[in-house]
């Protein structure tokens, strides 16, 4: 009797244990601000990636996660930084995020670094972030613009653009955008007629729209953001007749701008982080069954976050701070057996095992030696009113 007393009490402490333990894990991406229609499919394609590996059962012996939100607002570097010491009162393990580049720079230098705690950021694209005095606790699953300026400038050429006039949002992300787009299509001998910033926040851009025109070009290219100066610069322009044809950075495309204007867009095109191998296919079907449209920029970049966050947890048999700093880059690339979105179990039983892995993920994974994805980008354009993919670089 004694003994059957005993175990049922193990048996009770094992159950006690493995329903209430839990990591908690920081989302803080811009929920409100100029990219709060594209952040709530990001979030919940981390968020997917987090369920997965407490649903397996496999991570850390029965680990839960608990993903705890944060706005980031993608522009208030203050209020980011705030958000995200909040999260840290609340006791997380890491951070997925942030999103726009400025905000992630701040809450990396002033709060993750000093914690201690991994910043896996889907979307921060500055060049900048490349020689942040991260100590090794920042990684991006999106690629540098120093690499996304030339490719838009690549398609720029092809699309076969004479000249251009470059708007941007006056922050790090569009000033350093701006900077490698200008020089790369100066490169292929297409003529910029001017370089001016822009201010979010206005009601009305015709006086911006007005200095573009004057300058002239077969098209402007617009760096900035969908749901702010980058929308207005667009309807300026439409409603003078200035432009009709768009050169769009990868945080001007979005469905709600394709809402907006429609096939006024037809002759615009862009590009952004995102691959369409066998990974981004897998990756739609798993998001689809779970209620999420990933056909937004960042989606499986989010979800690749959060994944090797679990992944780099398990390799290092815990959720220290400091062992998933040095795991993480361990799972992201060979060598290893390949693990695709939803296969997060297949992944954590074989780290359990002493295996490797190569997290390929949606967007094809592979980092450099300073923790941010090489990357692949999606050529965009605008057919029928919508953005449609034409073709990965």
């Amino acid at each position: 009797m004694k003994k059957v007393f005993i175990a049922a009490i193990m048996y009770l402490s094992v159950l006690t244990t493995s329903t209430f333990a839990e990591v908690k894990m920081g989302i803080i991406l811009g929920f409100t601000g100029p990219i709060e229609s594209l952040t709530p499919a990001m979030a919940a394609s981390a968020e997917l990636a987090f369920k997965e590996a407490s649903d397996s059962g496999s991570l850390l012996g029965g680990e839960k996660i608990k993903p705890i939100r944060a706005d980031s607002t993608c522009v208030d570097s203050a209020a980011a930084t705030t958000a995200a010491e909040g999260l840290v009162s609340q006791g997380i393990a890491a951070i997925m995020g942030a999103d726009c580049s400025g905000v992630t720079g701040a809450i990396a230098s002033n709060v993750a670094v000093s914690n201690g705690i991994v910043m896996i950021s889907p979307s921060a694209t500055s060049p900048g972030l490349t020689t942040l005095d991260d100590k090794g606790l920042f990684f991006r699953t999106a690629p540098s613009d120093a690499r996304g300026g030339q490719i838009l400038a690549d398609i720029t050429k092809d699309r076969k653009i004479k000249s251009v006039a470059i708007t941007y949002t006056n922050n790090d992300y569009g000033k350093g955008l701006a900077d490698v787009y200008s020089a790369a299509v100066k490169a292929h001998g297409i003529k910029v007629t001017t370089v001016n910033a822009h201010e979010d926040g206005k009601a009305d851009y015709s006086s911006e729209v007005s200095t573009l025109a004057s300058a002239g070009g077969d098209a402007v290219a617009v760096i900035g953001y969908l749901d702010q100066g980058g929308k207005g610069i667009i309807q300026g322009s439409l409603d003078s007749g200035a432009f009709d044809t768009f050169i769009l950075s990868d945080g001007m495309i979005g469905d709600s701008l394709t809402d907006t204007f429609g096939k006024s867009l037809n002759k615009s095109f862009g590009s952004l982080p995102g691959s369409m191998g066998k990974g981004a296919g897998v990756f739609k079907n798993v998001a689809s069954a779970a209620g999420i449209d990933s056909s937004g920029p960042y989606t499986g970049e989010s979800y690749d976050a959060a994944a090797l966050i679990v992944l780099a947890m398990q390799a290092g048999g815990s959720a220290d701070r400091g062992s998933i700093a040095k795991n993480v880059m361990s799972v992201a690339n060979a060598p290893g057996t390949k693990i695709y979105p939803g296969e997060l179990k297949k992944g954590l039983d074989l780290l359990a095992k002493g295996k490797s892995i190569d997290y390929e993920g949606a967007t094809a994974v592979k980092f450099t030696d300073v923790g941010e994805h090489v990357g692949n980008f999606i050529e965009k354009e605008v057919k029928g009113g919508k953005f449609k993919n034409k073709k990965q670089r």
